[in-house]
């Protein structure tokens, strides 16, 4: 019960640390070894500079942390092909993380790209 305690705050504090900031190589080198998600999180930061991160709820489970959360972010770069529209953005994502050493070693993302393409004006929904 501790460690799944230890475990949230860790992933508050990661969360904290990030959330509006340049997401450098160095600070999340400070929170993860998972590879994955150090690419990841470049690639978005570079679309969607200094984005931010809100959770609205965290669970943990032995080694494991999920976290339901939002993105915020202006899409200042390009995108999977799409150019820069400057529109603000905010979408919903759930993540587990798993925590060894205090350190995020793997991750599993699944996030609501349809909202955020939405947002971008590059798809319609009825």
């Amino acid at each position: 019960m501790e460690q799944q305690r230890e475990n949230k705050e860790f992933v508050i504090r990661y969360l904290n640390a990030l959330s509006g900031k340049t997401k450098t190589r160095e600070l999340m080198e400070q929170y993860m070894t998972d590879e994955e998600l150090l690419g990841h999180i470049a690639f978005f930061d570079t679309a969607f500079p200094k984005y931010e991160m809100f959770a609205d709820e965290i669970t943990a489970e032995g080694n494991r942390v999920v976290v339901r959360a939002r993105m915020k972010g202006c899409h200042e770069g390009e995108f999977n092909g799409i150019m820069p529209t400057y529109k603000n953005v905010e979408f919903p994502f759930v993540v587990s993380y798993d925590i060894e050493n205090g350190m995020i070693v793997h991750h599993w993302l699944i996030a609501d790209s349809m909202a955020l393409m939405e947002q971008l004006g590059v798809l319609k929904m009825a």
